[in-house]
């Protein structure tokens, strides 16, 4: 057995000074490694807090499209009042007379950063320790907050320390360029008009598709899905294919495979179910097997999944596929949640931790959800978000909310094959209703424009 650990009381924190000496002189040197060292660090990286003002105002200045030399950065920190602090103008200079040149400067700067990853686990360990001794902290609490803390170390993530305004404001900016370009800020699902009102599924958004039972909420999340991993529609394009997850809680994973395989060939379902299938339609589905055989589509169908299960497997992705870009749920009530008093906090709490999940890995999270039977009653049965089964935490915590709606189940060749998307809440955008086209037989939905494409 191993030896225990001795507190670290009285033990210095991981640190390589010299490497945070040769990091800094090598940007002196050539600031065309300024970008490069950026990635891999930020101000808090560095143990020394003289090193710390002294990097920030390095990125500063470059940021500002000036040159970074002694100078400059010498007036610089003067007027940040750091420039005694850090040892004055002899200090900066001194940086430069102890690093021959600046070749090494990423090998450098990963050597600063592996100290810090291990100054952050250290810290993260040190509080997970100290509430394991306290007796009133929930297990499943304790188990659940060790692994946001490790994998945010693993992640670099930062996310709950202050930032400049000034950095943020350069994220708005790029978003508006990119808008200028593309009108999409987010991640496209090729439904044209449905990225029109929304401009796309954005990052850390938790969105909730609801609708009463057969009006198709898995087949249109399963085809955002599939859009996504092909990273194009209706032809894929593999070089803006992106990873997605999806948690089914009601069908096999044959059973979702089958069903994305029978949408993306346009291929009758029951047909297939049946073994009816023609020979052109054969030939279609293993045609485009191939296409999804490479798409990063990744299932799982674990029934009763609770919170913190779902989270830690979709952590355990994203430590393989750190691109993932999308989180599918089918059905959010299918969740359990055993810290609940009742089914109404049972949801609350899910509804919550779908939108810190989605926060945490950065990624819009699509949670399919029920609607109760108010709808029934209704005349003309249109879904209103007031509709949400369970909980009103739902409409709150969502980012976007659309609710399906097709009017052919309550009247019988009424608007047959159409279905509407109501987008009947958006938190930084407007509502309103997108109308496409729903084939029922081929598990799939399009927008009106293509209907009349080929499809083989």
């Amino acid at each position: 057995m191993a030896e225990p650990v001795a507190p670290t009381k009285d033990r210095v924190p991981p640190q390589n000074p010299d490497a945070e000496i040769a990091v800094l002189g090598s940007l002196l040197i050539d600031n065309q490694t300024i970008p490069e060292v950026a990635q891999i660090l930020e101000r808090g990286d560095f143990y020394s807090r003289d090193h710390q003002a002294i990097y920030d105002a390095i990125v500063e200045l470059f940021d500002q499209g000036k040159p970074v030399d002694l100078v400059l950065l010498t007036e610089a920190l003067r007027h940040r009042d750091a420039l005694d602090r850090v040892g004055g103008a002899a200090y900066l200079v001194s940086l430069l007379e102890k690093v021959p040149s600046a070749a090494n400067a990423e090998y450098y700067a990963g050597i600063v950063r592996q100290a810090s990853v291990r100054r952050r686990l250290i810290h993260a360990c040190t509080e997970i320790a100290r509430d394991s001794y306290d007796g009133t902290v929930p297990t499943d609490s304790l188990l659940d907050r060790a692994q946001a803390e490790v994998f945010a170390v693993t992640q670099g993530d930062r996310s709950n320390e202050p930032v400049a305004v000034r950095d943020v404001l350069q994220s708005i900016f790029d978003d508006i360029e990119n808008i200028r370009e593309s009108r999409i800020t987010g991640l496209r699902t090729f439904f044209n008009d449905l990225d029109d009102l929304t401009c796309g599924l954005q990052r850390s958004d938790l969105i909730i598709v609801a609708g009463r039972p057969s009006m198709g909420k898995t087949t249109f999340a399963l085809n955002i899905a599939m859009r996504v991993a092909l990273g194009g529609w209706p032809r894929p394009n593999k070089a803006e294919a992106k990873p997605v997850l999806i948690f089914s809680l009601e069908m096999s994973k044959p059973v979702i495979a089958r069903n994305i395989l029978c949408g993306y060939a346009r291929v009758d379902a029951h047909r297939l179910r049946r073994g009816l299938l023609p020979r052109e339609e054969i030939n279609a589905l293993t045609m485009k097997a191939g296409d999804l055989y490479e798409a990063p589509i990744y299932i799982d169908d674990t029934p009763g999944l609770s919170l913190r299960d779902l989270r830690t497997r979709a952590r355990r992705l994203m430590l393989t596929e750190p691109r993932l870009s999308l989180i599918v749920v089918d059905y959010l009530q299918l969740m359990e949640e055993r810290q609940a008093e009742n089914r109404q906090q049972e949801i609350s709490i899910i509804s919550r931790g779908m939108k810190a999940l989605a926060r945490e890995l950065n990624v819009p999270v699509i949670a399919l959800s029920q609607l109760n039977r108010a709808t029934e009653a209704r005349d003309g049965h249109v879904p209103r978000m007031s509709d949400l089964r369970e909980s009103g935490s739902l409409e709150q915590d969502a980012d976007l909310v659309i609710l399906l709606y097709r009017e052919e189940p309550y009247n019988p060749g009424a608007r047959p094959g159409e279905a509407d998307l109501i987008v009947a809440k958006q938190r930084n955008g407007p509502t309103g209703t997108v109308t496409v086209t729903f084939l029922k037989n081929y598990l799939r939905f399009e927008d009106r424009s293509q209907q009349d494409q080929p499809h083989f």
